[in-house]
């Protein structure tokens, strides 16, 4: 029969883990305790309003070795900053399998919780926040997944470290209703497979999401908004399903890079510098149903032939000329991206000033009557004359931090 065991305040935590036994619960009242704790058994650490763990700023705060521990309800404070030891507020070593962290305050540690080679792991709804007078390079990321199965990342607000959430060689994952800002980036994935990413904020990070060398992933209703340079990067992905999100206020809201056999639908693209960065053979791609509305520029592509989007369902461009003749929503001209204006734009920036002017809009309506005028580009056949998200005019406010 499993036991409660309850500490005294202040009391030294590390010898009562020690005597009890597999499937106990320590309960830890409000205090303040050292660190550097090992937890080498099945337990469960519960704090009682908010116990205080420190570390003293020397090594890990708590580490995990042992299957089925749960940590949950205490403040885990001051790592070690040595990366090289790869200190944490939480390191969950390889076989602690189904670790659960839940509702704790994991702070000024330089990595908030790394875990490494264990399965069915969930980390949900905790406060992380790294050092953070270091240097963006000397930081620890906030989540560090590394070779697992079936992790739960649910609900954590993180903040000021490397990276928030860091994905290597892990599948089968699940990560949702996150909040990642202050970092470089929201969520920086490598070589992972098979997993979701739904309903997180990604916000004032250099880049918000990263996915990269991945596929099979499920990218939806996540907003990312406010990045330095990108809002959503998918470079080098296959088979994947990106939809329903919001990508607004960013350098660049997509960037697109080497990517095949993709969904991009529902997607609203809007006040971005750049809409939608296009490069490296991204093609054999289904990009409809989205909504590109007030980028400064919508797309950019260099490619030496025209990529085809807007499939069945069209997608919307807030500058498109032309008209719908029969009324059936989509346009009866077909949209092109790379147009004449668009060049001159970017050989000179000034040009924006006269965007607005009937000389502009001319000029460009005669590039679409002469094809030698033209170059490769995205071309949408028949867009969609209105947009699909009625809610998109407060986006167009969300400015990057450079800002």
């Amino acid at each position: 029969m499993a036991a409660t065991l309850t500490a005294q305040p202040g009391q030294a935590l590390q010898p009562l883990i020690d005597q009890a036994a597999p499937g106990d619960v320590l309960v830890i009242p409000r205090g303040q305790y050292a660190g550097n704790l090992l937890v080498d058994k099945p337990l469960t650490l519960r704090g009682s309003d908010h116990p205080t763990i420190s570390a003293a700023n020397q090594g890990d705060v708590i580490r995990v070795t042992a299957p089925d521990v749960t940590i949950e309800g205490l403040i885990v404070r001051d790592s070690g900053a040595d990366l090289n030891a790869q200190n944490a507020g939480i390191y969950i070593r390889p076989g602690a399998h189904r670790a659960v962290v839940r509702r704790c305050d994991i702070v000024y540690t330089l990595f908030g919780l790394w875990i490494e080679k264990a399965n069915d792991v969930r980390v949900e709804n905790n406060l992380i926040t790294g050092k953070r007078e270091l240097n963006s390079a000397q930081r620890g990321n906030g989540v560090q997944l590394y070779n697992t199965n079936g992790a739960q990342i649910v609900g954590n607000h993180i903040s000021f470290v490397r990276d928030a959430l860091y994905v290597d060689v892990s599948h089968h994952a699940l990560f949702r209703g996150n909040r990642l800002h202050h970092s470089r980036y929201g969520t920086h994935y490598m070589n992972s497979y098979y997993n979701v990413w739904e309903d997180n904020d990604s916000y004032f990070n250099r880049g918000g999401l990263a996915l990269m060398e991945v596929r099979d992933q499920v990218v939806r209703r996540n907003r990312a908004w406010g990045n330095t340079d990108h809002g959503i990067m998918l470079r080098s992905i296959q088979d994947s399903v990106v939809e329903d999100n919001v990508v607004a206020g960013n350098v660049r809201g997509f960037f697109i890079y080497d990517v095949e056999y993709t969904k991009l639908r529902g997607n609203l693209v809007a006040g971005n510098r750049v809409g939608v960065h296009l490069a490296a053979g991204s093609t054999r791609n289904v990009v409809e149903g989205n909504d590109f509305i007030g980028n400064r520029e919508q797309v950019r592509y260099v490619g030496t032939r025209d990529e085809v989007w807007g499939g069945a369902a069209g997608n919307h461009w807030s500058n498109y000329l032309g008209w719908d003749r029969d009324g059936d929503g989509r346009g009866d001209v077909r949209y092109e991206a790379n147009d004449l204006v668009d060049r001159l734009v970017w050989r000179h920036p000034a040009v924006k000033l006269l965007m607005a002017s009937p000389a502009v809009q001319a000029l460009r309506l005669v590039a679409q009557q002469f094809p030698l005028l033209r170059v490769p580009s995205v071309v949408d056949a028949h867009p969609r004359m209105k947009p699909g998200h009625a809610d998109w005019a407060p986006w167009l406010g969300r400015q990057t931090v450079a800002d």
